[in-house]
């Protein structure tokens, strides 16, 4: 698979802005992973977040990008760039099949504002234009009524629960199912909305 591209300039819908994490975002980023929030719906380990764990989670990011195989991008204050709000990625990404799942976080300041929407319509239409994919993905614990309310603004659909679905933090955990289509990320908005084929 070939090195995925990086948005240029920035994803940005004036509010947010999705751009590559930088060396000087990381005392943000480590902060961000210290979150109780995080920790209870986002760290699989469950262990704490250190530094020097976290230097290998983003050189690990950096690999999976040059194998075309995710994308994580830094959430950002469209006036402020150096102010992270959170992270995002298209990760477990297919292109033979056309199809990517798309994740975030947000840092406890940058809530109850709608970055998370507009983070997830941001990447949600990049990847179908850019990747060409043609199915995305969205994944959260059922008790993670955030994301779901993420997902459904979003124009995501909920296909079920996966019972059992994955190891997290010691044990395994159930995991709900979302999917978004491009026809449903155009009709996010309408009401009478319906599943496109």
């Amino acid at each position: 698979m070939p090195v995925l591209p990086v948005p240029d300039p920035p994803l940005t819908d004036d509010v947010v802005a999705l751009r590559l994490w930088q060396t000087a975002d990381l005392d943000q980023r480590l902060a961000g992973y210290a979150d109780p929030e995080f920790e209870r719906f986002t760290w699989s380990t469950g262990e704490p977040v250190t530094e020097a764990r976290l230097r290998e989670h983003v050189e690990q990011e950096e690999r999976e990008r040059a194998r075309g195989e995710k994308l994580s991008l830094a959430i950002v204050d469209a006036a402020a760039l150096d102010q992270v709000w959170g992270g995002c990625s298209v990760y477990d990404i297919n292109l033979d099949q056309r199809r990517a799942g798309v994740g975030y976080w947000l840092a406890p300041q940058a809530r109850g504002r709608g970055a998370a929407t507009r983070t997830v319509r941001l990447l949600s239409q990049w990847a179908f234009d850019v990747l060409g994919i043609a199915r995305l993905e969205l994944t959260c614990a059922p008790d993670n009524f955030a994301s779901q309310r993420v997902a459904a603004r979003s124009g995501f659909f909920l296909e079920g629960i996966m019972r059992s679905y994955m190891r997290f933090q010691g044990g395994r955990r159930d995991t709900m199912l979302f999917s978004l289509l491009p026809g449903d990320l155009r009709d996010a908005d309408r009401p009478d909305r319906q599943p496109t084929e």
